[in-house]
């Protein structure tokens, strides 16, 4: 076999066996889950009407679901690849890695089988919040289907990228409990982003922190595709911010696995 399917059969191996692991000890995942769907719940049918009014949209409660929907999903996403963080780490602090470098397997195919595993964790995620939202009230009527397909995209492309960046804050982390709270900021950083409400409506000095972070210009950018409005230059930025984001998580974590001496 040629080195390319050594590694594809490896990491497709090592897929399974974090899927297993998911499947086995599905507690961490439903904890995740759960956050960004009370949150839409909360947001929806307790602040829905004033946050609306708040924005300029009157009370209009269905409004307001139709702005936050785009944020609570990529919230879920944040949220889930914080369980990457932690099951890398826990590879990492309970012996299995040691075991694997002595086996004759792909090198990489650890952190492949991480990331991929992740990704499909996050659209599976993205789908059932998705499913939560189409059942109290969101539509999507005004996308076309190339909208559709753009946005499904991009949040396979901004989970990518986040879960680059958690494997790396697994590998640093000296433990499972560290690996968690390293991770935090990627559930934090929606909630000082144009999640829950425009740019414009915060103060002038907060304005900067909301706007020069990668979740604004994502969320910007798939609240225009799945409700079929303009999305201007966020488009460009997220996918920067995606790819960039991206390739610094990925060299981060190569150079951390492959120099870690454990």
């Amino acid at each position: 076999m040629s080195s390319f399917s050594l590694a594809v059969r490896d990491s497709t191996t090592m897929l399974r066996r974090n899927l297993l692991h998911a499947r086995r000890y599905p507690s961490l995942t439903l904890n995740l889950l759960l956050m960004p769907i009370m949150l839409l719940l909360l947001f929806v049918y307790i602040f829905g009407d004033v946050m609306s009014a708040g924005i300029g949209g009157g009370a209009d409660r269905s409004a307001y679901i139709a702005y936050v929907v785009p944020g609570i999903l990529l919230m879920t996403v944040g949220g889930t690849v914080v369980g990457t963080a932690v099951s890398v780490s826990n590879d990492m602090t309970e012996g299995i890695i040691d075991r694997f470098r002595t086996m004759a397997i792909h090198r990489g195919s650890v952190l492949v089988g991480h990331v991929v595993g992740s990704v499909l964790q996050c659209v599976t995620s993205v789908v059932l919040v998705g499913a939560v939202a189409v059942a109290i009230g969101f539509r999507s009527t005004d996308a076309s289907t190339l909208e559709w397909l753009a946005a499904l995209g991009l949040l396979v492309l901004f989970a990518t990228a986040l879960t680059w960046i958690a494997v790396g804050m697994g590998l640093v982390s000296p433990n499972a409990e560290a690996a968690s709270n390293n991770a935090m900021p990627l559930i934090l950083l929606p909630l000082l982003s144009s999640a829950f409400v425009p740019v414009d409506a915060m103060p002038g000095w907060f304005r900067p922190i909301a706007e020069y972070q990668p979740f604004t210009p994502v969320i910007e950018t798939l609240r225009g595709l799945l409700l079929g409005s303009g999305i201007g230059h966020n488009g460009w930025l997220a996918v920067l911010w995606c790819l960039g984001l991206a390739v610094l998580g990925y060299f981060w974590s190569a150079a951390k696995f492959n120099g870690d001496p454990k």
